[in-house]
């Protein structure tokens, strides 16, 4: 009888669904406000903690660690146990991580304006941050590979070895990159120096957009996707290859980032080689995505969610083609340092992970408080408002980084410089304009999402599924 009357641990569900939105408003408000700061310098106000330096990386970490992360801890848990018609190991164990992830992002908040960091890009919060995360995740390891363990379905789905990986990875990543010498509270210096520093901070950086930011959300799309669409994944066995060769692949692809720097010569085109085999994993997975509407196409002028999701799938298909081509040395002699490298990042970042993140939310969130999204209406319209918003960012960056580029490399006969550097920062300015209102719009499709989520979380109520019976499980 205990069997029967077992349910699925949707509390922690719920709680990460519920701030993948409120954490996704909150980022990407800091966003469009250091857009505008770009645009307009004066709104820094004069204040230090109101500046570009410092709320550019409270941006990035809100947007990849608690919008990105919370999306990630949502469906993971939700699939793994859905996949393998067993409750969660521990429920403590996943309060635990929602709670400790929710005190990170926080103490990211208070610390990074008030200028405390480790300066490294993608891990600047300082060490005792660092060890709460290593506790929460670590925690969070256990949860999943202990569910794994204990499911009553011989098969593990693939959603969940993407998954896996990305537990795994992310947190080799973070111990080695974020280790240091403690001097005091708030300040720490690296425990490596030099080349040696950039290259393993470029180790860590590349490969959390890989694992962090690809890997994981590829599990969200191999769940949601087919689910969503009600067709099998396209090529299962292409999905099992796409897998292992993107686990192989990504993890050498860091010193791309590294073009034309003091790095060896043979380790930049080593990471340039690894750039350009990614293409075929990547599009490979971007294909499965797809065809997995094959027979089901109709379905994308009905339903909204959808085309969240393949939109996502498409854009994820650009940035990884995006991607080795920038890595390519005599590309990224034009792009290196440049606006193509932000336009490049955000059609990633808005394109593939926010898109797929809302993609799951609308999907996840009617079934985890038992009533139908308040307004479909208002689903197509976020749709079309991010759709716009994403394209007259990224367009306004592409252009004005390839201007960049031409302008720093311009020489005259004589061999100076045709542009001085405020030049090329005066012709950059009504791009800035575009990219901010690009961002503004996107941001108001999230305050669309959420004030649809409200309305339907206000009229729904919390559910206890049950959890298929032994028998049923095949």
């Amino acid at each position: 009888m205990s069997i029967e009357t077992e349910t699925y641990n949707y509390k922690v569900v719920r709680q990460f669904a519920i701030m993948t939105v409120v954490w996704g408003i909150v980022g990407m408000s800091v966003g469009v406000l250091i857009a505008a700061q770009l645009a307009w310098p004066v709104l820094n106000f004069d204040t230090p903690w109101l500046t570009f330096g410092r709320l550019r990386p409270l941006h990035t970490n809100a947007v990849i660690f608690a919008f990105g992360g919370s999306a990630l801890f949502a469906t993971s848990y939700y699939v793994v146990q859905r996949t393998c018609h067993v409750r969660l190991i521990s429920d403590k164990l996943a309060a635990f991580t929602f709670w400790g992830w929710q005190v990170v992002i926080l103490s990211a908040a208070i610390t990074l304006p008030l200028g405390f960091t480790s300066s490294k890009e993608y891990a600047e919060l300082e060490w005792p941050i660092d060890i709460l995360i290593t506790l929460v995740w670590v925690s969070y390891a256990i949860v999943f590979f202990g569910t794994i363990f204990n499911r009553r379905i011989k098969h593990i789905y693939v959603a969940n070895w993407f998954f896996g990986s990305f537990i795994l990875t992310v947190a080799m990543l973070h111990l080695v990159n974020s280790a240091v010498v403690p001097v005091t509270l708030f300040k720490s210096y690296s425990a490596y120096a030099g080349v040696q520093d950039a290259m393993i901070q470029w180790w860590y950086g590349h490969n959390a957009v890989g694992f962090f930011l690809t890997a994981g959300f590829l599990g969200i799309m191999y769940y949601f996707m087919p689910k969503q669409a009600e067709r099998p994944v396209y090529s299962y066995r292409l999905s099992v290859v796409h897998f292992w060769a993107l686990a192989f692949t990504y993890i050498w692809a860091g010193p791309h980032h590294l073009h034309y720097t003091a790095l060896p010569d043979w380790t930049q085109s080593l990471g340039m080689v690894f750039s350009l085999i990614l293409l075929a994993p990547s599009w490979g997975g971007m294909i499965n995505g797809i065809m997995t509407l094959s027979g089901a196409w109709e379905k994308l002028r009905s339903d909204p969610i959808l085309k969240f999701l393949i939109v996502s799938v498409s854009f994820y298909g650009m940035s990884t083609f995006e991607g080795p081509m920038m890595a390519i040395k005599t590309v990224n002699a034009l792009s290196h340092y440049t606006d193509w490298t932000i336009g490049h990042v955000h059609s990633g970042a808005l394109g593939w992970v926010a898109l797929v993140s809302i993609g799951a939310m609308y999907h996840l969130i009617p079934r985890l408080f038992g009533v139908e999204m308040f307004s479909k209406r208002l689903i197509e319209t976020h749709f079309w408002v991010a759709t716009i918003g994403i394209v007259l960012y990224i367009t306004s960056m592409w252009i004005s980084g390839i201007m960049q580029g031409l302008m720093w490399r311009a020489v005259n006969t004589d061999g100076t410089l045709t542009y001085s550097f405020v030049e090329s920062v005066q012709a950059m300015h009504p791009f800035y304009i575009v990219r901010f209102m690009g961002g503004a719009i996107f941001l108001s499709g999230m305050l669309i999402m959420a004030y649809n989520v409200y309305k339907t979380v206000s009229s729904g109520k919390a559910i206890q599924a049950p959890i298929p019976e032994p028998a049923a499980a095949h």
